[in-house]
């Protein structure tokens, strides 16, 4: 495949990605309170069943023993991630979090840059700084019809660290597939590194969650769950994964902008009464930065 079509396939990738994503979102909302990251870990454990029979014919699937650090750090990404959302979950504002979320593909660029997987320059930075300025827009909408407030404490710096966090996961991706190290297969790059998050959620689950509410599972929530696993959580890293060969960190964390779009767009569906002319700018500026993102990443070739 050349490079303009892996491009061209890396950026179609990822609009289903911010689809999934932000289709996952009702689904969740329709489970039972259960412990999230109990939870979170089943959800891995689906999704790496899910992987298995695709990773496991890779030629590079068993992984050599030097690449197990690096596979447990971007475990630790994913790990730190979740934990910190549920954690701050209680303890700060949604739109708190939705506008700490909007500084992910920034902070991944500028650690891209420190460890020289993204290009210098000013137009990638200059798109997602549009792009921030649309999700802002658009969360900022969202807390106008539900009340929402914005505030700065504990949940929302720990929850900032989770952004950091997940900032650094296709990072430490792409820094790994630069040096040769991790293998060129996306699916056994996400099959390990799911694995190491779940097993890394999952321990902290066992410690301070009451796990034995998970047999309050009604069939519902086992069947969500399963959707979960398979089309959120291992499609959606595997699309990332797969991104992450063409496109820079920046580029495929831009893709989150994309997300509260796609919220609005199930707002309107159900209730179109209830979107006004509010959403209008957030969602001009984020289609905007997409439409560069793309037209670049095609000149640049990523």
């Amino acid at each position: 495949m050349s490079p303009a079509a892996s491009t061209r396939g890396a950026h179609l990738g990822m609009l289903l990605w911010a689809a999934l994503v932000g289709f996952s979102f009702p689904a969740v909302g329709l489970m039972s309170e259960l412990p999230p990251l109990s939870l979170t870990a089943l959800r891995f454990a689906i999704a790496c069943a899910g992987l298995w029979w695709l990773a496991r014919r890779a030629q590079d699937f068993m992984p050599a023993p030097r690449l197990l650090p690096l596979y447990a750090l971007m475990g630790l990404c994913l790990a730190g991630f979740f934990g910190a959302m549920f954690w701050a979950a209680h303890r700060a504002t949604a739109l708190s979090m939705a506008t700490l979320y909007v500084t992910v593909p920034l902070l991944a660029f500028l650690m891209g840059r420190g460890v020289g997987v993204e290009r210098p320059g000013w137009r990638l930075p200059g798109i997602l700084a549009l792009g921030a300025l649309g999700a802002l827009g658009l969360a900022l909408a969202e807390a106008w019809h539900q009340g929402g407030r914005l505030r700065f404490g504990i949940g929302e710096a720990v929850f900032f660290l989770g952004c950091c966090s997940t900032a650094l996961y296709p990072v430490l991706s792409k820094w790994g597939l630069a040096r040769g190290w991790l293998p060129g297969t996306a699916s056994v790059r996400t099959f390990w590194s799911l694995g190491a998050g779940g097993v890394l959620i999952g321990l902290v689950g066992l410690a301070v969650e009451p796990v034995g509410t998970l047999l309050d599972m009604t069939v519902l929530d086992l069947a969500l769950l399963i959707y979960l696993g398979l089309c959120s959580s291992a499609l959606t890293f595997w699309l990332m994964q797969r991104a992450t060969s063409s496109l820079t960190p920046g580029a495929v964390t831009a893709y989150g902008y994309l997300v509260p779009f796609v919220s609005m767009l199930l707002l309107f569906a159900s209730a179109p009464s209830q979107v006004g002319w509010v959403w209008l700018p957030g969602s001009l500026a984020v289609l905007l930065a997409m439409g560069l993102l793309m037209r670049d990443s095609g000149r640049a070739g990523g």
